[in-house]
């Protein structure tokens, strides 16, 4: 049936030589582990020993100036805040790369001292602490970014740390055109603006969708964009108090008809990570409770689960699974 579908006999793509073997399951769910990709835990091992040439070497095979999933990984290392610093200061050849990564570290070590909680519930150290480390974000990305003027991941970076910081429409738009003048199709970047133009963060009622609609209408056929129009859809299901609100017919012929064109477009090109964006289509389809591609999107991730975008629920990885059985 899904050869029928969606082509190519149904077949999943040749078997990736870096990929981690997957681990044991519970109720046939594991959580994907840096990017599913031996390289990236080779990466994230060196990171977190606080060895900077190991790091420098383990990541040759990546693009940080461009690879977002991979930086993710990195910004997500404890303690790599407490050694980066070195780094920066101590090899000037590869400067660029140490404040990249020390930023986006200090973005996410940020977020985790402002934890998930509502503005009103965030104390006024947590506040204090928030902004410190946001400062440093924002000094060592515009660095980075000077030193490398190719890069985007510095700019999509520094939309989070301006969103957080409230910076204003003005810097954030400029700071958007910057990452969009590198790479006008970046999925990353898009999804990023999608969470800016929320109510939540001063954006009106249907900015979002409309964007990531003219976004996805200019892309390829098979390009990782259809993810942005998913995820514009699940965040009207965030702002929402009515939790039915993506299931309508529309909404579902929608997402069905932008899976079709991005993830399970035989041009999709899996990625290190691509398990993400499976999975973004899998929250937002299962919310608008589609039932004929769905299925699809649950057969290809075989069981695995990113935390993004299910952060959003209670308990994420039981609601992953529970759609999964549904579907």
């Amino acid at each position: 049936m899904f050869g029928k579908l969606f082509g190519r006999g149904g077949e999943r793509p040749a078997a990736d030589p870096h990929a981690l073997p997957a681990p044991r399951r519970q109720n046939g769910v594991y959580k994907l582990q840096t990017l599913g990709d031996t390289r990236v835990m080779a990466l994230v091992v060196a990171a977190e020993s606080g060895d900077w040439d190991a790091v420098r070497m383990a990541s040759a095979p990546f693009d940080l100036g461009s690879d977002h999933k991979v930086l993710g990984e990195l910004s997500d290392v404890d303690g790599l805040q407490d050694w980066i610093g070195r780094a920066v200061e101590e090899d000037e050849e590869h400067r660029a790369t140490a404040l990249l990564i020390s930023g986006a570290r200090h973005i996410s070590w940020g977020w985790e001292a402002r934890t998930s909680a509502r503005a009103t519930d965030v104390s006024r150290d947590q506040w204090r602490v928030f902004y410190d480390r946001l400062r440093i974000a924002e000094e060592h990305l515009l660095e980075a970014a000077e030193l490398r003027p190719e890069w985007i991941t510095p700019w999509r970076r520094l939309l989070t740390s301006g969103r957080g910081m409230s910076l204003g429409t003005a810097v954030n738009e400029a700071r958007l055109a910057a990452a969009l003048r590198r790479d006008p199709l970046d999925l990353e970047t898009h999804i990023e603006w999608v969470s800016h133009l929320q109510p939540r963060w001063h954006g009106e009622p249907g900015q979002a969708l409309e964007f990531a609609r003219k976004a996805f209408a200019g892309a390829p056929d098979g390009h990782r964009l259809g993810c942005a129009v998913a995820m514009a859809h699940i965040e009207d299901w965030v702002e929402s108090d009515d939790k039915n609100c993506l299931d309508t017919p529309e909404i579902q012929g929608e997402l069905r008809d932008a899976a079709k064109r991005s993830i399970l477009h035989p041009e999709y090109e899996r990625q290190p990570g691509w398990q993400e964006d499976f999975n973004i289509f899998a929250m937002a389809l299962s919310l608008a409770a589609e039932s004929v591609v769905a299925p699809r999107v649950y057969h290809e991730l075989d069981g695995a689960y990113t935390r993004w975008p299910w952060v959003y629920m209670a308990q994420p990885e039981k609601t992953y699974a529970r759609f999964r059985r549904r579907a």
